[in-house]
């Protein structure tokens, strides 16, 4: 596989799982097949910027979404977004805009629809992640077997 395509997947992993707080350095390059220092330094050759600043634009870009059309604190958009620290979020937040959350939010709601309700929000976005090894259920409040070969 080639220096690109191999870069590509790793960037494509991040625009896919960009909400995942465990995602970091080790495992982007692990989908690229590469070290993380050679990572590091291949995907800043090819795209202009390191796979963290990649990855917290993404998620900056999420935040701002939410902040203008979900009626969500700004610590649930938080930890939506994939940070786990709220002053880290803002801080990265008011960097790459200029403005703090509140004030993006305030500057940017009430030109549009009304917000969406933070429930509905949050479902769309994944819902409230499950503890580790917890059974999902089915509509009918089932308990679904983990291997789907098994027999039922």
């Amino acid at each position: 596989m080639d220096k690109t395509r191999q870069i590509r997947l790793a960037k494509d992993a991040m625009d896919r799982d960009w909400a995942d707080p465990g995602l970091d350095l080790d495992t982007v390059a692990a989908h690229a097949g590469y070290s993380r220092y050679h990572f590091l330094r291949a995907f800043k050759e090819a795209y202009g910027e390191t796979p963290g600043q990649y990855l917290t634009h993404r998620r900056i870009e999420r935040a701002e979404d939410l902040l203008r059309t979900a009626n969500l604190s700004v610590t649930e958009i938080c930890h939506l977004v994939g940070f786990s620290s709220v002053g880290t979020f803002s801080a990265r937040f008011k960097t790459w805009t200029g403005l703090t959350p509140s004030e993006y939010r305030a500057k940017h709601v009430g030109r549009g629809a009304a917000l969406i309700p933070g429930c509905y929000a949050m479902l769309w976005a994944g819902g409230f992640r499950s503890a580790p090894g917890a059974r999902k259920q089915n509509p009918s409040g089932e308990a679904q077997q983990r291997n789907s070969g098994e027999a039922g």
